[in-house]
């Protein structure tokens, strides 16, 4: 019979064995390709994303980084892909808001969002930006607001679609003015903002990279951007948030692979992240794009899942939201 002594000899033996195989089997990873999953189609802001960071991963890991568009269900299916993937970090997935609204917009779904994935790291925030046509009269979000509740039922609010994180911001923005306005959804940005340029919906809250050009042309009129601070491409646009405290709707992306996915593996995925959202030229490029970093932990990451999944939930409860 072994001694106490002899048996915790043999756990610190074996605890330091498994320490050293782990730090080896980081150090080792990547051997082969990894794959990037995004729920969407190319040329939008997941899909740039994506291939921004994934550049600079390969770069890092040494190793070819491949992003997978897989669109359909907002999302759902890229990331049930993953979900189902082997924990073993050649399948990752560039998630976002997206992810969190659909956790309470779906009643199926084939998995949950916040307990079946892993957070790794997040990796860009983009301002979603309250646009009027330039002959609306409101002129300031007070105004704006003054103007709904004098004119009930005049105020039409276009989305890229039902459920998605710009149908919601209006509907956050809604609730907390104390305001109504009907909602006209579409099928993408471009149609929406055909109609707002077009007088047939008087308000977006469309993110900032589709909606630039024509607040820069004058065509379209930018009333607020939806983070809690100004954004770097529209310093003299004040925030919601200013008029509406604790408002914030913004879009935002983060890298996820399956839960039980080895921390070591994690570490190093969310290391090499961090140290591309640092990078001046990398910085640059999301900067283009109106996007802001989202470096830090892992943990950090999964408390803005939480936190996200519960706020839009209320809101789509109140609001009785619906998916297409």
């Amino acid at each position: 019979m072994k001694t106490r002594r002899e048996f915790l000899y043999l756990a610190a033996g074996s605890a330091a064995l498994e320490t050293r195989s782990n730090l080896a089997w980081a150090q080792s990873y990547p051997t082969r390709p990894v794959h990037i999953l995004v729920g969407f189609s190319a040329g939008g802001n997941f899909d740039i994303v994506a291939r921004l960071i994934g550049q600079w991963l390969s770069d890092q890991l040494h190793q070819p980084v491949i992003v997978e568009n897989k669109p359909g269900a907002s999302g759902n299916i890229a990331t049930e892909a993953v979900i189902r993937a082997p924990a073993d970090g050649y399948t990752l997935l560039l998630g976002g808001a997206v992810n969190a609204v659909n956790a309470t917009l779906y009643d199926k779904l084939n998995f949950n969002f916040v307990s079946d994935i892993a957070p790794v790291a997040g990796v860009v925030r983009f301002p979603n930006v309250m646009t009027v046509n330039e002959s609306f009269p409101a002129k300031t979000v007070p105004e704006f607001i003054a103007y709904a509740k004098a004119n009930p039922g005049k105020i039409n609010h276009g989305s890229s679609g039902n459920g998605t994180t710009q149908h919601l911001a209006g509907e956050l923005f809604k609730m907390m003015a104390g305001i109504d306005f009907n909602h006209i959804p579409y099928r993408g940005a471009s149609q929406a903002i055909a109609d707002l340029l077009g007088g047939q919906v008087q308000v977006l809250f469309e993110p900032l990279p589709a909606s630039i050009q024509h607040i820069k042309s004058g065509r379209l009129r930018a009333l607020a951007v939806t983070t809690a601070s100004r954004s770097e491409a529209l310093p003299d646009i004040p925030s919601v948030g200013e008029f509406l405290p604790d408002y914030e709707a913004s879009g935002w992306t983060g890298m996820c692979v399956p839960r039980n996915t080895r921390i070591e593996l994690i570490e190093t995925l969310n290391k090499a992240i961090n140290a591309g959202l640092a990078d001046p030229t990398l910085r640059a490029r999301f900067s283009e794009l109106g996007a802001t970093s989202l470096a830090g932990s892992s943990a950090d990451f999964g408390r803005l899942i939480a936190a996200e999944t519960e706020k839009w939930s209320k809101v789509i409860r109140v609001g009785n939201i619906k998916p297409t």
